[in-house]
């Protein structure tokens, strides 16, 4: 084994490069074509490495605990071919430079997923100041230092479970409290990703975590996936400014391309005029879900899907949160990412799809929303679930 450092935006990186054979000896890849060498690792001082979940129906899903990012997610075509059907890298170091490809790809977002207007929020009289990432605004808890671009402790258990463990310290990218997270990675036999997301704090603080799988069922990541068709069970979003943070209007789907209660695919509406498009380049907004009713989100009524003609394959989702974001890949193909090598190819762009459960964005600036709200005592509960199929 030789070690080599290399720093990724103040990040170090101690990458372990094995043998994987010698004389003859083959390496052992993963029925996606991951080679978990790729990703053994220290960063931090912390071990990195690939997790590899499966179950006798022909799914599997690897997940690094670098950022608890799922980096594959293999699932049977209406032909029985394994098809990987989630973006991102094939390798840690990628993943880590956080200069050069700067990534949210397939990541457990914490502490607050999606934007937070200006980095500030008031909480029991106390304004906190996060860290301005996006612009002006806090996203995905901070981006590069975030909890996508830390490491979790893992631990798995049997074929079909990772559980991911994360301690945050009080005042971390500006959030207040000491907070302990766990991410519960589960696929059945039915072919779900099952995620839930539990946490405890020490002091009063906000949190909404999420999932950042970018999908596309095609399984051809070279090519925009506007033939894949999508539903959204939502009457009503919230429209955005042009930096991507909600106006605080809920409006009606109705007459306008935000409507996919009835399933359409993304290209008959992904290059509409609709001011909120044009925006966002594309799709990149909260939908608020029908499924949630009187302060509950039922997390057994599909709240969103979607749907690949070419291969066949059907993903539901299900999740107890109020809304979710549904991102059309909008920055991928311009500019920097032709120039970087991903997991099956270069991505153009729109060659995805995000579905992201959540607290509606920069909740803690809109008191008539659902809060993200954790007090010490209580115990965060998110829940997302993504079920296989095909039809």
């Amino acid at each position: 084994m030789r070690n080599f450092k290399k720093v990724f935006a103040g990040m170090t990186v101690a990458v372990a490069l094995f043998s994987a054979c010698t004389s003859g000896d083959q390496k052992v890849l993963t029925v996606s074509g991951l080679d978990p060498v790729k990703f053994d690792t220290l960063i931090n001082e912390k071990p990195v490495k690939l997790y590899t979940l499966k179950n006798a129906n022909g799914m599997e899903v690897c997940i690094t605990n670098y950022g608890g990012r799922v980096v594959s997610l293999v699932v049977p075509d209406k032909d029985g071919n394994p098809t990987d059907v989630v973006l991102g890298f094939d390798n840690i170091a990628q993943y880590a430079d956080t200069l050069n490809s700067p990534t949210d790809y397939g990541s457990s977002v914490g502490r607050y997923a999606n934007r937070i207007q200006g980095g500030k929020f008031t909480l029991n009289d106390s304004t906190y100041q996060l860290k301005q990432n996006d612009g002006p605004n806090c996203l995905h808890g901070g981006g590069t230092t975030g909890w996508m671009n830390q490491v979790y402790d893992a631990e798995q258990i049997g074929d079909s479970i990772l559980k991911l463990t994360i301690v945050a310290e009080d005042g971390e990218n500006g959030f207040p409290g000491k907070v302990t997270a766990v991410t519960t990675y589960t696929i059945t036999s039915d072919n779900t990703l099952d995620i839930t997301w539990e946490a405890e704090t020490d002091k009063p603080t906000i949190i909404n975590q999420t999932n950042h799988n970018y999908y596309n069922l095609n399984g051809d990541f070279t090519q925009p996936g506007y033939d894949m068709i999508l539903y959204v069970n939502a009457d009503n979003f919230t429209p955005s400014d042009k930096l991507y943070i909600p106006t605080g209007e809920i409006k009606s789907v109705e007459e306008t391309p935000m409507d996919f209660r009835t399933p359409h695919a993304l290209g008959d509406s992904i290059k509409s005029e609709f001011d909120q498009i044009q925006n966002a380049h594309g799709y990149d907004h909260n939908w608020c879900l029908n499924t949630y009713k009187d302060g509950k989100g039922d997390d057994t009524v599909v709240c969103a899907s979607l749907y690949s003609p070419k291969t066949g394959i059907f993903m539901e989702m299900f999740t107890n949160e109020p809304g979710v974001q549904v991102y059309s890949g909008n920055f991928q193909g311009i500019g920097n990412e032709p120039n970087i090598k991903h997991k099956g190819g270069v991505y153009p762009q729109h060659v995805s799809v995000c579905l992201e459960s959540q607290k509606y964005p920069d909740s803690p600036n809109k008191k008539d929303w659902v809060q993200p709200v954790l007090n010490p005592g209580e115990k965060y509960y998110s829940h997302a679930a993504y079920k296989f199929s095909v039809k």
